[in-house]
């Protein structure tokens, strides 16, 4: 599968045809856009394996000679679907987000291995285990969190996840994490951003009296729930709601939510760009 991006002019999708189909690559799904706004270009090519007469290492290298023909200024990469995705998931107490990825992940909806979990709690530690999954407890003390999280990166990166999963971790990435998961850090904000970032957004939609609440799936940056947005969802809510209510409804669109952004990305059909994205 390959994923490019670069500064739009003619001849971009004509130099990659003609290069996948001198190789004799067989396309089954290719995807294009362009942002008017940035002019910048995007596209998503999935190729067929067996249909290359070389392996996925030196697919990259000869694409490197086209991204090299088409400037300077490219952002691509070139990923094998048949290598198991790696996931790692941080939580805190609630589990519904959770319970949804184990129960997608026993059944084969959702392909992956999930390497580990990563609790601050030891709440959902059992759950996690009667799925076959480590679960590894990380205290966060008040006056320790900075070796909590040097904990925590340690476990993470012994995975060397293809994602790492914030299933209502309830915890503030420090700038240092973020920076080394860039593009792999993926979060569920139980709010339709940016409206009512940061904590308890239920109450702040209840207090403002919205008819709809949803839920934003985003990749982590040091800017607290402002990086760039996977997928979002909403459900109506009424008057007579409390946020009681609010908080049950919105649960099951953290879950559909995430779970949707979560399987895009490992499909690598997220494109980022700045603030942004492109989701073929």
């Amino acid at each position: 599968m390959i994923t490019f991006g670069c500064p739009d002019r003619t001849g971009i999708v004509a130099r990659i045809a003609a290069f996948l189909a001198e190789a004799g690559g067989w396309i089954v799904e290719a995807a294009y856009h362009t942002d008017p706004e940035t002019g910048w270009f995007f596209t998503r090519q999935e190729v067929r394996a067996d249909s290359l007469p070389f392996d996925v290492d030196e697919l990259r290298a000869r694409f490197a000679g086209v991204a090299r023909s088409l400037g300077s200024d490219t952002d691509w990469a070139v990923a094998d679907t048949a290598e198991r995705r790696r996931v790692v998931i941080l939580v805190s107490k609630e589990g519904h987000c959770l319970y949804d990825l184990l129960g997608r992940v026993a059944s084969g909806e959702l392909d992956v291995d999930v390497s580990a979990v990563i609790g601050n709690h030891e709440s959902l530690g059992d759950i996690t285990r009667a799925h076959g999954i480590p679960f590894h407890h990380v205290p966060f003390p008040a006056d320790g969190k900075a070796e909590a999280f040097a904990r925590v990166r340690e476990l993470v990166d012994s995975h060397d996840p293809h994602a790492i999963v914030l299933a209502r971790f309830m915890q503030i990435l420090p700038a240092e994490l973020c920076e080394a998961w860039a593009g792999r850090a993926l979060n569920i904000h139980h709010s339709f951003l940016p409206s009512f970032i940061g904590a308890r957004p239920y109450h702040q939609a209840h207090a403002r009296g919205v008819k709809l609440v949803g839920a934003t799936c985003h990749y982590v940056t040091a800017d607290l729930d402002a990086g760039p947005i996977i997928e979002q969802d909403v459900i109506r809510v009424g008057h007579g709601d409390s946020v009681t209510d609010m908080v049950r409804k919105g649960r099951d669109i953290e879950k559909f939510t995430l779970a949707k952004g979560l399987r895009w990305h490992l499909e690598n059909r997220v494109l980022v760009h700045g603030n942004r994205t492109v989701v073929f």
